[in-house]
């Protein structure tokens, strides 16, 4: 995961990390970061298989801001709450 200049969070998944961050260091990584730039990685995980990290990513990339900053500081106990949706009562 890498935390794009204007603050936002991008999640993708490679083969190679390092070679995928210089990527994205200099503008030829997703559209995304590119006009996003300077971007510093924040969160990386290691699978066996890349099936494995691309489902990984689609989990993530439908997380929200908070619960993918709890995952970022290591806040685990917080994920289960961040993923209840809250309800608002009309009245």
């Amino acid at each position: 995961m890498l935390r794009c200049a204007d603050g936002s969070l991008y999640v993708g998944s490679t083969r190679s990390l390092e070679q995928r961050l210089d990527q994205h260091a200099s503008g030829k990584g997703a559209r995304y970061t590119t006009h996003r730039l300077p971007v510093e990685l924040v969160f990386a995980e290691e699978f066996a298989n890349i099936g494995d990290a691309y489902r990984r990513e689609k989990q993530l990339q439908g997380w929200g801001r908070a619960k993918r900053q709890a995952l970022i500081e290591g806040l685990y106990n917080d994920l289960p709450r961040l993923s209840k949706k809250l309800r608002f009562r009309k009245g």
